[in-house]
């Protein structure tokens, strides 16, 4: 090869790499960009919190998002009984309405409801305060579908019995 040759290969091959470490730098950049305005979000929704009552934020969602249309976003507190579908409970059936009925008075004299939750409910849900986050129609049983559903935000049903039990629920979007 040609002295000249040699020059223009090695020219194009220190282009391009300089070329491939110019997309790796943006790539990184970008990355950096990302974690940047995911630490900026969470601090921001520290500061939101300090700023907000106690009161107001033990009951909100973590993250208030929009609801798709057409649905709705609700919690429960589930009290199951033997003999119910998907339980281990061993209370009777007059045993779990009796505890519904005094946690729903519980709830209804200010009591949190998250954390009511959180300690009597059967359902897995219960590790999250009882949220169940954003659901449909035709995507609960009837019972408990119509009562989350005819509810308005922030208000509380009465005792719903379904074939798993007795449920309180909160509408909360």
């Amino acid at each position: 090869m040609k002295r000249s040759s040699l020059v223009v290969a090695a020219v194009v091959m220190l282009s391009v790499a300089v070329l491939v470490s110019a997309c790796f730098v943006a790539g990184c950049a970008k990355e950096k960009a990302k974690e940047t305005a995911k630490a900026q979000a969470k601090e921001q929704v520290k500061e939101t919190a300090k700023e907000a009552p106690k009161e107001a934020t033990a009951e909100a969602p973590k993250f208030v998002q929009p609801a798709p249309p057409g649905t709705v976003r609700a919690s429960h507190i589930l009290i199951s009984y033997k003999g119910a579908p998907a339980t281990e409970a061993t209370r009777s059936k007059e045993e779990a309405q009796k505890l519904a009925q005094s946690l729903l008075a519980r709830v209804k004299n200010g009591e949190s409801f998250e954390e009511l939750a959180r300690t009597y409910s059967d359902c897995p849900s219960a590790e999250a305060g009882g949220d169940l986050g954003f659901f449909g129609k035709g995507r609960m049983v009837k019972p408990f579908e119509d009562a989350a559903f005819g509810i308005k935000p922030g208000q509380v049903s009465s005792i719903v019995e379904t074939q798993f039990g007795y449920h309180i629920i909160k509408r909360t979007q």
